[in-house]
């Protein structure tokens, strides 16, 4: 497993390892995935100032995997995935008298983050789906049936949301101008959120 920055990229990585699935780790090997002739700087030197991967001014920012569809029983292959992680820490999920407390699902991004999405979904073209995958830590075991996707990594507990760039971007709100961020409703969050496993990559939950 590749050495990442983040114990929600790692965790995310080893969820992917354990459903089976192929992915590539970008970071690792952004070169040898771009299409021929790719740009690796948006045009008009856009870009996120708060950095994050920028390996010049303007450069694209880095998204984190490729996850690559699986061909399915009828022959049909799914949508092949550019995932950007984001990762939430969940509060305890119940109360002191131990029924289960409703969670609040942090949904926020920056603008650079859907710019440069955007453009990475752009230059790899048909085929393949740029995805937000927001990886939650949890404080303990989410309670049962709150949440369709659990796993443990290393001795802490994960539940994963994914929502589509072309419907994050048709449903976001500003968050805050001063810090370029943009977040989902609760209701439109609700509304747009995927599961990623199982029943195949991206799967309807």
């Amino acid at each position: 497993m590749a050495q990442r920055r983040h114990h929600y990229e790692r965790a995310f990585e080893g969820y992917l390892r354990e459903q089976r699935l192929p992915y590539v780790a970008v970071n690792e090997a952004k070169r040898a995935l771009l299409p021929a002739g790719a740009k690796l700087v948006m045009e008009g030197g856009g870009g996120d100032s708060g950095g994050g991967g920028a390996e010049e001014s303007g450069a694209i920012k880095n998204f984190d995997f490729v996850v690559y569809g699986e061909i399915g029983g009828d022959g049909e292959q799914a949508e092949n995935l550019l995932v950007e992680v984001k990762g939430r820490r969940l509060p305890r999920l119940r109360r002191a008298d131990g029924s289960p407390a409703k969670a609040r699902l942090e949904s926020w991004v920056t603008m650079g983050d859907v710019e440069a999405l955007k453009v990475w979904e752009g230059l790899f073209g048909a085929g393949y789906e740029a995805v937000f995958v927001f990886v939650y830590w949890c404080d303990d075991v989410p309670p049962d049936g709150l949440f369709a996707e659990v796993f443990e990594f290393q001795g802490r507990w994960y539940t994963v949301r994914a929502v589509t760039l072309a419907d994050y971007e048709a449903n976001m709100k500003v968050r805050s101008p001063k810090w370029r961020t943009v977040n989902l409703s609760s209701g439109d969050f609700e509304r747009v959120w995927r599961g990623f496993c199982p029943g195949g990559v991206f799967s309807a939950v």
